[in-house]
């Protein structure tokens, strides 16, 4: 399994429990950004920076990933790409992508999107918390336990 981070927007406590999951796991952990992330100095830890643009780390994940791995992204269509090729998405917030969920998870987005380009004002997610936290810190637990 090889863990695949979309780090251009994941919070950084999000990241801390991923450093401190692959030192204790010596999982592969690789995080996707535009911008240069400092890392620790792991063996198994390593950063790509991709070019800026739209959906540039995206698409370099979703090239990279193979079935078995698991993938951290808010990002929707990345994470039913991932879902697509057999490997596991979850979100920032703990939420586990499926084949089952994926499907409803898009609608949703692109019927938001559209009520957006429409010039409602939709609001954003919720502030990030400690529930959420914790409830990425169960679900990676799960998934490593099943690995």
């Amino acid at each position: 399994m090889h863990i695949w981070v979309d780090a251009d927007a994941c919070p950084a406590v999000i990241k801390d429990i991923l450093y401190r999951a692959a030192e204790r796991t010596g999982l592969p952990l690789t995080l996707v950004a535009n911008q240069w992330l400092k890392t620790p100095p792991y063996p198994n830890v390593r950063m790509v920076q991709v070019p800026a643009g739209f959906d540039v780390a995206d698409r370099h994940i979703a090239e990279q990933v193979a079935a078995g791995d698991l993938v951290v992204t808010a990002d929707i269509p990345l994470a039913a790409a991932v879902v697509e090729k057999g490997a596991t998405a979850i979100n920032p917030r703990g939420e586990r992508y499926t084949a089952e969920n994926i499907r409803q998870a898009l609608d949703l987005r692109n019927f938001m999107e559209s009520l957006r380009s429409s010039g409602v004002e939709t609001g954003g997610p919720p502030a990030f918390s400690h529930a959420d936290r914790q409830a990425f810190a169960n679900q990676l637990d799960r998934l490593l336990a099943k690995r």
